[in-house]
């Protein structure tokens, strides 16, 4: 979707505002984060052959008209890494954020990724618009494995009436993932590299961090301006685990 003129000028005024009030490259290169240990998961490759990337719920909210994000990103295939908050015996493993890499420069500023369509003159500091997770899972897509996952959804339902297509399809995979890859996954299994099938495209899947809510995208720009990573933050760490001031 091409945004209006009046859309961009608002967002070339604020885009100061959109910028992450962490430092999200603590989270993949230091093993400690407001006192909380640190680990990284690497979870595979992910597919992107067009450059136009989105962020969704793999269960509720891929459909066809789901729109990418405005800044297209470099073409191939990127490595992801889960940032995960270690258990300390306390609760489970909880992915703090996940990373898609795509160039082997340092992000030195992240901003929040948005599609062109978002309200922007009410906007302020401290605020995000983020995306949606109603199933604990989230994914990261292009525009042309977004069209081949919705193609295989329509095969499934209609060669499965009445199956559901995580019970009936992707719980399995998950659990399989899980035995193979045990660490920092719960039974049941936290995390896929999901190959379409009939393609050679990889979408991985993954854990939203607390479950359910909304949760922001950056991209991270290097020194040069240019995108070299994508981050989706599930948990800001100095919030939900540093001590109150």
């Amino acid at each position: 979707m091409i945004p209006s003129n009046e859309w961009l000028k608002i967002w070339n005024e604020k885009r100061n505002l959109l910028a992450c009030p962490n430092n999200l490259n603590d989270y993949f290169e230091e093993t400690s984060v407001a006192g909380k240990k640190i680990d990284h998961l690497e979870l595979g490759s992910v597919s992107i052959p067009t450059g136009e990337i989105l962020v969704r719920d793999p269960l509720v909210y891929v459909q066809k008209d789901a729109e990418p994000y405005l800044i297209k990103v470099p073409r191939g295939e990127f490595p992801v890494t889960a940032a995960v908050v270690v258990p300390d015996g306390e609760d489970c493993a909880r992915y703090a954020a996940v990373k898609v890499q795509f160039t082997a420069y340092d992000a030195i500023h992240f901003e929040e990724a948005l599609i062109g369509t978002e309200d922007l003159v009410d906007f302020n500091e401290g605020e995000f618009f983020g995306f949606n997770v109603d199933a604990g899972l989230a994914c990261v897509l292009d525009k042309e494995t977004l069209k081949h996952f919705c193609s295989f959804q329509d095969k499934f339902n209609k060669e499965n009436p009445g199956k559901n297509l995580y019970d009936d399809y992707f719980a399995a995979l998950f659990a399989s993932n899980y035995a193979e890859n045990p660490d920092y996954q719960r039974e049941g299994g936290d995390w896929i590299n999901w190959k379409i099938p009939g393609t050679d495209y990889h979408i991985p899947f993954f854990q939203s961090g607390f479950g359910d809510g909304t949760y922001p995208v950056y991209y991270g720009f290097d020194i040069d301006g240019n995108i070299c990573a994508l981050v989706i933050q599930f948990i800001d760490i100095e919030l939900a685990y540093g001590e109150e001031e």
